[in-house]
């Protein structure tokens, strides 16, 4: 009973600043674990769509791969200047904050742009969600459903790391005051790793 008392009395003694980080990274976590959930069943339900289909293509034969390896790597080096601008605002640097977050927004939209070309040459090469011209047709359905469902989180996480980047240049955060920075980059991180998956299963297997 003690121990639930001392429990409770160190909570409400959070300062605002470790309270707000404590309650939003919960909230984030809680929000990334459905949509975790969300993205194996479109991953799982392509995969049953291929395992029966008798004319799935191979994805070499549709996909650039050289494409999908340029917007990998542009999420993946878009997490790693996260981590420097968020490690930056914590020792109160905040120009080396603003220029890395300002990169890891450009990273992120270079892939929005990237996805958004190789969608208008796969649907100009006959693609869509009902015909495919390489074999089954619900082979454009599941890519479009799939990466669109992703490609929409990594524009949201584009104009969520804008708002944080204008708040910074404002002068909203700092060593004591950055947790709305560190929830904002466990949404892009995960964001990132799915897209780990996402390329493996569309472009890969």
């Amino acid at each position: 009973m003690n121990e639930i008392i001392a429990s409770s009395s160190a909570e409400t003694s959070l300062s605002p600043t470790l309270a707000e980080m404590k309650r939003g990274t919960w909230g984030m976590w809680s929000f990334l674990a459905s949509d975790a959930m969300t993205f194996a069943a479109l991953m799982t339900s392509a995969g049953l769509l291929r395992a029966q289909s008798q004319d799935w293509p191979a994805a070499a034969t549709v996909f650039n791969l050289w494409t999908a390896l340029v917007m990998t790597a542009l999420l993946l080096v878009s997490s790693g200047l996260l981590v420097t601008a968020l490690s930056a605002i914590k020792r109160n640097d905040h120009t080396c904050f603003r220029n890395f977050l300002l990169a890891t927004i450009l990273c992120g939209a270079a892939f929005v742009v990237l996805q958004g070309l190789e969608w208008r040459e796969l649907l100009a090469q006959g693609m869509t969600l009902t015909e495919n011209p390489w074999g089954a047709g619900l082979f454009g359905a599941t890519f479009y459903v799939l990466t669109g469902f992703h490609g929409v989180h990594v524009l949201g996480g584009v104009v969520y790391l804008t708002g944080i980047f204008v708040k910074g240049r404002q002068g909203g955060y700092h060593a004591n005051n950055y947790a709305a920075v560190e929830i904002a980059g466990l949404y892009w991180h995960f964001v990132d790793v799915v897209w780990v998956f996402v390329f493996f299963f569309v472009y890969v297997i």
